[in-house]
């Protein structure tokens, strides 16, 4: 008898702020995700490389970010994937702004486990309000 084994990711749909990308604000990779916890935005994730056409529709929304983002410049890649070989990633700053992603609803530390997909900004929304 075959045993048929069957791996399922529950993925869900939701908003939550970008505080950085990859690349840079007229290229962005990928986008840098975050959530506010007690006033401070804190990163939780990533997104997978942004595809070009969606990358065109994101980047007039790019605004460098003003003195005072809580973020480095260059952060571990475990910082925002714990399964990740670790690395340094180089982070361009940018204004929060709230995004919606699709992703693989697992959370391990505190940090969506699975790289995320970037569904749509949601520029109407105010990133402080996103929990």
């Amino acid at each position: 008898m075959v045993q048929i084994r069957i791996k399922v990711k529950h993925r869900d749909t939701f908003e939550v702020v970008a505080g950085a990308v990859t690349g840079s604000l007229t290229q962005p990779g990928e986008l840098i995700l975050g959530r506010y916890e007690d006033g401070e935005l804190r990163i939780i994730g990533r997104t997978a490389p942004i595809k070009p056409g969606a990358a065109r529709a994101l980047v007039p929304l790019l605004q460098p970010a003003a003195e005072g983002h809580p973020w480095p410049t260059v952060i571990s890649s475990r910082t925002y994937d714990r399964f990740q070989p670790k690395r340094e990633t180089q982070l361009t700053l940018i204004a929060p702004l709230t995004v919606e992603i699709s992703a693989d609803t697992a959370v391990v530390g505190g940090t969506i486990r699975h790289a995320a997909r970037f569904v749509r900004a949601r520029p109407e929304a105010d990133p402080r309000d996103i929990r």
